[in-house]
């Protein structure tokens, strides 16, 4: 019998399915079809996926916001995918305030105890409150949606945006062929097959997270979902409930290593076949070193929102070409197109355009035009600057936007960011483009050290001298106690870099 867990909570697919049912029977009578949207406001819980499967049963798009979220940034999404219904864990809703809620039937999920605990949250909060309307309590007062689930490919996910608002991918419902081809998809790249035990330690609301819970709630033997990651708390689940796969970003994967030795030898971890990751750069050490520990289970994949995975690497394929983030996947189109959309020869760098002929197309809601400028003969990019091997394996350089001119000269950040986190007692950096006098822009390297290392810019210069062309050597170093980074592993450069800009009177 396939089932959920979470903390001391459990459900059977029978009544996850039962419940979903119980929600689109609800949302229809309400009026609730086709294209419309139902927004979700929650941490990790099994509710979730209750709203999630509820909104695509009648035809709807789930939409997923994340709940670090400021209120005028709740408030844009709701206005802006037109959602007629939000299920928002009872204390995220707080926050808002009334006339952000005008015109939505608002839901209150209870929070979970596991969720109080992880976020310490004031248990005043966490009771559902008038004016919204309590879920259990509605959910047991609905009869079971009769018609047949409409077909629907996946949520519809805001951006990060980082370059502006953020925008809603709004896919189209896929043909029976092209959902079939996205299910096998999603049994090699996402390892979601019948016999998988699947541990979630990453939110919902982000895209792999997303597409994998809704994928392992029609397919996986176990889904468990972590409150909030926790390296020690994450070894523990896997041992008990025999995890077989599991999504990770690569901080975590940093995180996981920064335990004791004694505390890494305790659990047993041999249940693990398919560790999947993705979202940002994961440093070459640190992937060797999981490697070492976790055995050769560590896969990883590219793509996006937009594109969907098309690109996929086994540890055995990074062993051989380390850095590699994989070779495309089955039906993925990749080229790699210099400025006047010419195809680069292997390694030459140039801008990543790809689609997967399978996937049914996209835009961005109410953003046409900004979905044509991604587009070039039927390609999109994600903004990143890339290059194939020989064998066509492929490899990133670095985001489009981060791409330094220095004297005429490209300088890919990431590149310094590779070498300069393999230095002793740099736990993270990041590296980016500032205004300068002479050369119109200068690379600045922030670095996180561990703990009581006793780094001094002096002496990062020195490291990365020789292990890096002159002209891509940081004239800036300084050192910060800590890099904010998103959930997703993505370390937030447009707030590091902003106040640089602003000083010098310009804008980025």
């Amino acid at each position: 019998m396939a089932e959920f867990r979470q903390a001391d909570r459990s459900m059977s697919r029978r009544e996850l399915q039962a419940r979903a049912r119980k929600a689109a029977g609800g949302f229809a009578a309400m009026g609730v079809g086709r294209r419309d949207a139902v927004a979700l406001l929650m941490r990790n819980d099994i509710a979730f996926l209750e709203a999630s499967l509820a909104a695509t049963h009648v035809g709807a798009y789930a939409v997923p916001i994340s709940w670090h979220s400021t209120p005028s940034e709740v408030a844009y999404i709701l206005e802006d995918s037109g959602a007629k219904i939000l299920v928002a864990h009872a204390d995220l809703l707080v926050p808002l305030e009334a006339g952000m809620l005008e015109g939505l039937t608002v839901f209150a999920v209870e929070t979970p105890s596991d969720v109080i605990e992880a976020y310490r949250i004031d248990p005043a909060t966490v009771a559902p409150r008038a004016p919204a309307q309590n879920w259990s309590d509605w959910l047991q007062a609905q009869g079971a949606h009769a018609g047949h689930p409409e077909v629907m490919s996946q949520s519809m996910l805001y951006t990060s945006g980082t370059t502006g608002k953020p925008k809603g991918v709004r896919r189209f419902a896929p043909t029976p062929e092209q959902q079939r081809l996205m299910t096998e998809t999603r049994r090699t790249v996402y390892g979601v097959v019948r016999d998988a035990r699947i541990l979630l330690p990453g939110p919902l609301y982000h895209g792999a997270p997303n597409g994998i819970a809704l994928s392992a709630a029609a397919t996986a033997e176990l889904l468990v979902l972590m409150a909030r990651f926790e390296p020690e708390a994450l070894l523990a689940q896997i041992e008990e409930h025999r995890i077989t796969s599991l999504f990770m970003v690569p901080t975590m994967f940093v995180r996981l290593l920064g335990l004791p030795a004694d505390v890494r030898r305790r659990y047993n971890l041999s249940s693990l076949r398919f560790v999947l990751h993705a979202a940002a750069p994961c440093p070459a050490d640190v992937k060797r070193r999981m490697i070492e520990w976790w055995g050769p289970v560590i896969n990883e994949f590219y793509g996006g929102t937009e594109t969907g995975p098309i690109a996929f690497g086994t540890s055995a394929d990074w062993l051989e070409r380390p850095g590699t983030v994989g070779k495309p996947t089955d039906h993925a189109v990749v080229h790699i197109l210099d400025e006047n959309g010419n195809d680069c020869p292997a390694g030459v760098p140039g801008e990543i355009f790809a689609r997967l002929r399978h996937y049914p197309d996209f835009t961005y809601h109410g953003l046409e035009d900004r979905r044509r400028e991604v587009e070039r003969d039927g390609l999109v990019t994600l903004g990143d600057i890339g290059y194939r091997d020989e064998a066509g394996f492929l490899f990133l350089c670095d985001r489009k936007r981060d791409m330094v001119i220095i004297g005429g000269a490209n300088v890919y950040p990431a590149e310094v960011e590779s070498v300069l986190s393999g230095m002793p007692g740099v736990k993270d950096c990041a590296v980016f483009g500032i205004p300068d006098a002479e050369y119109g822009e200068a690379l600045l390297a922030l670095v996180e050290p561990y703990p009581d290392a006793p780094l001094e810019p002096a002496a990062i210069k020195a490291f990365l001298m020789g292990r890096l062309s002159g002209f891509k050597l940081p004239r800036h170093v300084e050192i910060r106690a800590e890099l904010p980074r998103q959930d997703s592993g993505k370390i937030q450069k447009r707030l590091l870099r902003e106040p640089y800009w602003r000083q010098a009177g310009r804008h980025i």
